[in-house]
């Protein structure tokens, strides 16, 4: 760990360069693929290639000669390993010993290769054959009340697969349809679906090439969506100004070294990224952007009376906003006292931002959780629409409101049905298509989910892919609770913590990786899914797959459907099943205007585009308008400030995808060999009278009575605001309630937590 004149841990490098190419060493080391794995990574993101199971940033038209991140060959070569995790290895690993491995070990096992079910007697795995299986699992789901189970996506499945998910849910009678999005963005698909009338982020990549600014807010680039620096680089580089908030300052958006420029690899050359970056307080962006509206409207005030011309869009506002008036008349009353205090931020430093974005005539806003894991989530993405909505930034070529997804398929899940919400989902045309009459109430979504867990009242839960137990708060309670359920089904493939806990039957299902070949009676099958700028992009594996033994993940869920449902002549998932295009042309059919001519656009360069209505200026809300709001506070922090109370920020690494733990090199934030850390202002070190090194334990301050606690992480002095603290998700989650959530998407408020700092003996 390199220190700093102030003594805080930081990386004395840049994003990319080097050390991301010996990061990718590193893990091939480790995974030991084949020369045919690595070779998938030439076709990675490209056309009738493989499209990356990391990130949801989106594939280019014109690839670059190698169109891959180093997080992005990590997931790859995670995927492709030499390892294998088989029932002869399983057999000498009883579960309550793998329960005692950290997810990095268990992960490291390698790739699941046999269809296998918890034999509580023995405490280990057994293999047993895939009729057994679905046999098994259909027996159990007739025999309990559909809404009595809950079926998770995890973000990750096809398109294909994610249709077919949702409509077995609903053939069988719920809406229970929970995914990750529930612990990520769905405070942006609830938030911009109120505000804009669309629940997903207006930019295509085009407007990369025609904005004048960027503003980022929560989002670590470097570590989570390192290709979109490709653009960042090229925008830096035609005068582009890129401001950032961040309570974090993130290496990969202050410096970065093109790793595929050898001009940058063998000179001191790098391009800084942001102009400015400022280190607001967690849970301080409502304030910081209610300082940058209050300046804006200052300097229309100022130019209209000097020069009769106008920094905001007054036609935009009238033709298509409502509220604005009541929105400016909140923030001209929001003092820059109050402002300065919730947000940490100097008055002169928010101007100076604000300028920047009052000069721009085309402006990008980009953001991750660090907006939308919040108690008032919502109202950090309000009070950033309402700036975006001055200047009329929606709807315009080089404008827009950008979130930065992560799971591959997370929002293309939604777009094909996968939600606990009837009201999105076209449900009448998916009764006349199948004939069936759909639920109608509405589901659980994971909070829900994990609440009726608890209760006793879910029986049943099946999981396509993921780690949700690792992944949702109140691990404690969850997993004493989750022992308590009949049935629990994992597809996965590799073993992890949610596998360890398991219900009165389980069963664990190895399915294919998107980078192996998906042969199926038709011939060899290409899937699809959407990124984060609304592109349809198809991907088709060439990688043998790792075992023989192996299903699709199309063919298990058509597998349990036909064990567990009636006969339907119009539900045919074995023709499904032989031939993922007639999957296609059911997608169609649902979803006419979406993806019409679906399979003959599977393979359009850079995707095809399934369109946005407020990108073109229609308003699909309750107002017919966008809609400028108030926030109930200048805070996101669902807490009161107390002494010796913390705000708890949690962080991924540069070796970690979502839950899963590709190493232990937090590179980019100079941390290696350890993820038991408690990252802390030195000023907060010496005040609290801690040192350096010192271990210490996080305790939940949330005052509901409930003990939460996380022991033996050490205190590393790092650059944050006074206040707040920083350490690793999923480790922190055990502290983090499951009440404490965005209270209208209901997502975790793990950006934010009440803790306290509490000694060891």
């Amino acid at each position: 760990m390199a220190e700093d004149e102030k003594g805080t841990v930081h990386y004395e490098g840049t994003e990319g360069g080097w050390g991301s190419l010996r990061g990718m060493a590193e893990i091939a080391w480790r995974e030991k693929p084949t020369l045919a794995a690595i070779n998938t990574l030439r076709r990675q993101n490209k056309v009738k290639g493989f499209m990356c199971v990391s990130c949801a940033w989106t594939k280019p038209a014109n690839a670059h000669p190698l169109e891959f991140c180093e997080n992005g060959a990590k997931a790859t070569l995670w995927e492709l390993t030499s390892k294998r995790c088989t029932p002869q290895v399983l057999a000498g690993l009883p579960v309550s010993e793998l329960k005692t491995w950290k997810d990095y070990d268990l992960e490291q096992l390698g790739r699941l290769t046999h269809p296998m079910r918890y034999d509580r007697a023995t405490d280990t795995y057994l293999p047993c054959d895939w009729q057994e299986a679905f046999t098994a699992i259909g027996r159990e789901l007739k025999t309990i009340d559909p809404g009595a189970a809950v079926f998770y996506a995890s973000g990750r499945a096809s398109l294909e697969t994610s249709y077919l998910y949702a409509l077995f849910a609903r053939l069988y009678g719920h809406n229970n349809l929970p995914d990750s999005s529930n612990m990520c963005h769905e405070t942006t698909s609830v938030a911009l679906k109120k505000l804009i009338g669309s629940p997903v982020g207006t930019c295509v990549l085009s407007d990369f090439e025609l904005c004048d600014a960027i503003f980022f807010f929560g989002q670590n680039t470097g570590s989570n969506s390192p290709r979109l620096l490709h653009p960042l680089q090229e925008a830096v580089k035609r005068g582009v100004k890129i401001v950032t908030f961040n309570p974090i300052r993130e290496k990969g958006l202050e410096v970065f070294k093109n790793p595929q420029s050898p001009a940058e690899m063998l000179t001191p050359k790098k391009n800084q990224i942001s102009t400015l970056y400022l280190q607001v307080k967690a849970g301080g962006d409502i304030a910081a952007i209610t300082g940058l509206i209050k300046h804006v409207l200052a300097a229309e005030e100022k130019k209209w009376n000097e020069e009769k011309l106008h920094v905001l869009d007054i036609d935009f506002i009238k033709q298509h906003t409502t509220g604005f008036e009541a929105m400016k008349a909140h923030v001209e009353e929001t003092s820059w006292q109050e402002i300065e205090r919730e947000s940490g931020l100097a008055r002169a430093d928010l101007e100076e931002a604000a300028q920047i974005y009052v000069e721009a005539k085309r402006s990008i806003a980009m953001y991750g959780m660090g907006l939308t894991q919040h108690v008032h989530g919502f109202d950090n993405l309000a009070a950033l629409t309402n700036l975006w909505l001055l200047k009329g930034n929606i709807g315009r070529d080089g404008t827009g409101i950008s979130p930065v997804r992560g799971h591959s398929n997370v929002q293309g899940q939604r777009t094909v049905g996968i939600s606990e919400k009837p009201e999105l989902v076209p449900l009448d045309k998916i009764a006349q298509q199948f004939g069936f009459e759909p639920p109608r109430e509405e589901g659980m979504n994971t909070v829900k989910a994990c609440e009726k867990i608890i209760s006793g009242e879910v029986k049943a839960f099946i999981g396509l892919g993921g780690n949700f137990i690792r992944a949702i708060p109140e691990r404690e309670k969850m997993e004493a609770a989750w022992q308590k359920m009949r049935l629990t089904v994992q597809i996965a493939t590799k073993l992890n913590r949610s596998h360890l806990i398991n219900g009165e039957i389980a069963y664990l299902l190895p399915c294919l990786g998107r980078s192996e070949e998906d042969e199926q009676e038709s011939g060899a099958q290409a899937v699809t899914m959407e990124d984060s700028l609304s592109c349809i992009h198809g991907s088709l594996g060439k990688n043998k797959p790792a075992s023989e033994h192996l299903m699709s993940e199309v063919a298990i869920v058509a597998g349990i459907a036909k064990a567990t449902l009636p006969p339907n002549p119009k539900v045919t998932w074995d023709e499904w099943t032989a031939s993922y295009a007639t999957i296609r042309d059911n997608i169609e059919e649902t979803y006419p205007e979406q993806f019409h001519d679906f399979n003959a656009r599977v393979f359009t360069p850079g995707g095809f585009y399934r369109g946005n209505s407020a990108r073109e200026r229609v308003w699909k809300t309750e107002s017919g308008k966008a809609e400028f709001s108030i926030p109930k506070s200048m805070t996101s922090i669902g807490f009161t400030p107390a002494v010796g109370r913390y705000r708890l920020v949690t962080l991924r690494s540069n070796d970690q995808f979502n839950t899963t733990i590709y190493g232990y090199s937090d590179r980019l934030r100079g941390i290696e060999g350890t993820r038991d850390v408690v990252l802390m202002n030195p000023e907060d070190i010496a005040a609290s009278g801690l040192t350096n090194g010192q271990v210490v334990s996080l305790a939940s301050d949330a005052g509901d009575g409930v003990h939460r606690q996380v022991d033996g992480l050490t205190i590393t002095p790092f650059l944050l605001p006074r206040g707040c603290i920083a350490a690793y998700y999923p480790e922190m989650n055990p502290l983090i309630p499951l009440w404490y959530h965005d209270e209208h998407s209901k997502t975790p408020a793990a950006k934010g937590v009440p803790v306290r700092i509490v000694l060891e003996p």
